[in-house]
């Protein structure tokens, strides 16, 4: 593994880390949305540096989904790749940051957002090994 890969994912394992240490509080759901959106756009970017060396400056999930195709054999749930799209992730604002654009998600729905979050973490680490 590249070190630059290596990189990328101990950054989206710290993001995980947050996770696992707010999950479960209501008052903050919209921060789980936010590391979670952040763990799986350092997991593709991972994905890119150890196969293909070109790293996009975007944070668009479906893009670089996209992008890591070729190289990721697995399949995710699209639809809440397209709901953490909707991050206002250049947001610096705390009112901003990790809301969707009817609020805050719910416990279930961020519940949602970490277990794929963390999914795609494990499955890229085993991958490029």
């Amino acid at each position: 593994m590249k070190e630059i890969t290596r990189e990328w994912l101990r950054s989206a394992e710290c993001d995980l880390e947050v996770i696992e240490g707010i999950r479960g509080r209501e008052s903050l759901t919209h921060m789980v949305a936010f590391h979670a959106q952040q763990a799986i756009e350092k997991c593709l970017k991972a994905i890119l540096e150890e196969f293909s060396g070109a790293v996009p400056k975007t944070h668009n999930l479906q893009r670089l989904f996209l992008l890591v195709e070729p190289h990721y054999e697995k399949t995710v749930d699209e639809s809440l790749l397209i709901e953490l799209d909707t991050l206002y992730i250049d947001a610096r604002y705390p009112g901003e940051m990790g809301l969707m654009p009817n609020g805050k998600p719910s416990l279930n729905v961020s519940t949602s957002f970490y277990e794929l979050a963390k999914t795609i973490f494990v499955s890229v680490k085993a991958q490029v090994k």
